[in-house]
């Protein structure tokens, strides 16, 4: 073999042993440089959104916060849509995803998921005067809900015959009949119910009965083990000591539950 041939072998073997390393130093890297890049929505309330005073704020953002400072590390928000959220990821511009992720088994062909930390879910809403404890107690009831729109469908399997549906074309529509005084209740998405709430304080709205519940997860890049063992030991951490808990009840209106691991 002759020098240059023995060179470009090193330089191969070399190049190969430091694309291994870097599949698996996204946690040595955190830990070292203490900053850590998470991606956040910033326009989905109460997940993520951007408040008065101009930064990011919602569920999705304390829960950024609450892994870094776990991390020992700083945490730099990485604004995402729900397009580019898992790109960014596998493009290594975000070492974690924290942006409403569900899990599904295309998803799961390309990322990984750590165990769930928040509830995502449709349900029904109305002010906090009005006794909703059961669907019984919807009979007679009026309710503005998005036409088609998943909540939609799950309620009409449950609901009383005398519910009376006053069904809108979008989500904006739907929202104004039930700020309106229109109807009684709101069936929608937890996203949009915080919406409302965050931006009508004087209607009282709360949570009252769960139609669907779809957790969301923290995205984490396919080969970094260290770090989905590190996040998901944080995730059952926060869970025992209540902070899930306290999150959700404070963006969402709802406890957390019964979270999938």
């Amino acid at each position: 073999m002759t020098t240059l041939s023995r060179r470009l072998l090193l330089a191969c073997a070399a190049g190969l042993f430091t694309l291994g390393a870097q599949a698996q130093t996204a946690l040595d890297g955190i830990l070292k440089s203490k900053t850590v890049k998470i991606a956040i929505p910033t326009d989905y309330p109460p997940y993520g959104f951007v408040g008065p005073d101009m930064k990011p704020q919602g569920l999705d953002v304390a829960m950024a916060e609450l892994i870094a400072a776990k991390l020992g590390a700083k945490v730099e928000l990485v604004p995402v849509t729900s397009a580019n959220r898992i790109p960014y990821l596998q493009t290594k511009k975000a070492d974690l995803v924290i942006s409403t992720l569900g899990k599904n088994p295309e998803r799961e062909k390309v990322i990984n998921f750590s165990a769930a930390y928040a509830p995502f879910y449709q349900a029904v809403f109305a002010a906090k005067s009005l006794p909703i404890k059961s669907w019984a107690d919807l009979a007679g009831k009026s309710v503005a809900v998005t036409r088609g729109a998943m909540e939609d469908q799950e309620l009409s399997k449950v609901a009383p015959s005398t519910l009376e549906f006053k069904r809108f074309e979008d989500n904006n529509a739907t929202i104004a009949a039930f700020a309106a005084g229109q109807t009684q209740l709101l069936a929608t998405s937890a996203a949009v119910a915080g919406n409302l709430m965050y931006r009508n304080p004087g209607l009282n709205t709360e949570y009252k009965l769960l139609l669907k519940d779809s957790p969301c997860y923290v995205g984490v890049a396919k080969g970094e083990d260290a770090l989905l063992a590190k996040v998901n030991e944080i995730i059952a951490a926060a869970k025992a000591a209540g902070e899930l808990e306290a999150l959700s009840k404070k963006w969402l209106g709802r406890g957390s539950g019964e979270l999938p691991l």
